[in-house]
């Protein structure tokens, strides 16, 4: 099945088991579809910093490239453009292909993800499974009222610490996004790790930091 948002410009999936088939999915599928046909340039794809873990690595393992952007489409638009690129898209199932336009569509998105699995005599569940398992991801959002403090960020020495601090003893098995909202006065804080259990005990560590030393 599909799940449209409000304007029908993002999409995501859900297989025979349940599971919901973000973007990041999507971006995978077509892209191959695309590359095996010779339609995706230096097979690149450009997704955000919010792009799993997996999925890049599995990209990479086919051979692909990934350049991430800031979060938003007119970040993803506006690198396909300056680099060619003529798929890319977020993890939200917002998705750009040049081939047909440049901007979203929610409606032909979904239609070619059936269509591709018609073509390919599996299921949407089989694809997934043969695709790459996505690395556990925790979003936590901390209120920050104070706006000196939520742009200031990367100047509170204890949160760079404590950032890097957790990058080194995930080394290659994680990723760590700390960034300000743009809408909201919230800090973001995104962890992705091998296991769950480290996911979390990371983002809590960074909530904590951050909570004691920019929320007043």
């Amino acid at each position: 099945g599909f799940a449209f948002d409000g304007d029908a410009d993002r999409v995501l999936a859900v297989d025979g088991q349940g599971r919901t088939v973000d973007g990041d999915y999507i971006l995978y599928f077509w892209g191959q579809t695309l590359s095996q046909t010779g339609q995706l340039p230096e097979n690149l794809i450009i997704s955000t910093v919010m792009a799993n873990l997996g999925f890049e690595r599995a990209w990479q393992k086919f051979g692909g490239q990934l350049i991430r952007t800031p979060v938003g489409d007119q970040h993803v638009h506006a690198e396909m453009k300056r680099t060619g690129a003529m798929l890319g898209g977020e993890q939200s199932g917002h998705i750009l292909c040049h081939h047909y336009g440049i901007s979203g569509d929610g409606l032909l998105t979904a239609l070619h993800l059936a269509t591709l699995v018609k073509r390919s005599g599996q299921s949407l569940a089989e694809l997934v499974n043969n695709s790459f398992q996505t690395y556990p991801q925790l979003l936590k959002n901390i209120r920050v009222e104070d706006v000196h403090q939520r742009r200031n960020w990367k100047h509170c020495e204890p949160v760079i610490k404590a950032i890097e601090t957790a990058e080194q003893a995930m080394g290659n098995q994680g990723r760590i996004l700390v960034r300000a909202s743009g809408t909201e006065p919230l800090i973001r804080v995104m962890v992705e790790a091998k296991s769950a259990d480290l996911a979390d005990y990371w983002a809590e560590q960074l909530v904590w930091t951050v909570e004691q030393y920019l929320v007043s």
